[in-house]
């Protein structure tokens, strides 16, 4: 999860795209260079649900705004794949 907010940080689509599990991956993932993302904050990490709840802060025409996040990721056995948000 950090890895991925911080690839959203750099604006390091290839790693995205990487990490996003194959199953539900888009074709292309955009950075948008007017969002500035400022924080991330773990409100809730169910292991046994491969779950991870999260707050990230960003600022979009100098207004600081949320995104609050439940996503799921799967593990191969070798590393973790975002898979989606659950609604």
């Amino acid at each position: 999860m950090r890895s991925r907010y911080v690839a959203y940080c750099l604006g390091d689509e290839q790693y995205l795209l990487k990490s996003w599990h194959e199953s539900t991956r888009p074709v292309s993932v955009e950075s948008d260079p007017l969002i500035q993302w400022i924080r991330l904050k773990i409100v809730d990490a169910e292991s046994h649900e491969n779950q991870v709840e999260f707050v990230a802060t960003f600022r979009f025409n100098g207004k600081a705004q949320k995104l609050r996040e439940k996503s799921r990721f799967l593990f191969d056995g070798e590393a973790w794949f975002y898979l989606d948000a659950i609604k």
